[in-house]
């Protein structure tokens, strides 16, 4: 699960995702997957770019396919799930409307700074 957080992780910061965060879910009972990668972007075109950038670098580094992608048609907040790996791709104004990191406040939280 590492490598594909990992992967994640750069495929998001190859298409300059801004404020990435990884959440460890593995402690929760109940939780749907085992992680949570978050980030946004200011344009639903780059929110776009950025789940095409993921899909392709999970298949080519790692030959795993996603399993079901939503939201595509609006770009606005994209989900991206890898079975154990849940992706969530915001458009900023959204992100914070949303706020998912603190609906998961108690777990443990990696944040993702990239060199311009």
């Amino acid at each position: 699960m590492d490598k594909l957080i990992e992967t994640i992780v750069s495929a998001i910061e190859d298409k300059k995702g801004k404020n990435i965060v990884s959440l460890d879910l593995s402690g929760f009972d109940g939780a749907i997957c085992s992680a949570f990668v978050v980030c946004n972007a200011d344009s639903t075109t780059q929110v776009a770019a950025i789940a095409d950038g993921i899909e392709e670098k999970v298949q080519q580094t790692l030959g795993e396919k996603v399993w079901r992608v939503e939201g595509q048609q609006s770009a606005l907040w994209i989900a991206m799930d890898y079975v154990d790996v849940v992706v969530h791709i915001f458009q900023s104004e959204l992100r914070e409307f949303y706020r998912l990191e603190e609906l998961w406040a108690d777990a443990p939280m990696t944040r993702y700074e990239y060199e311009e």
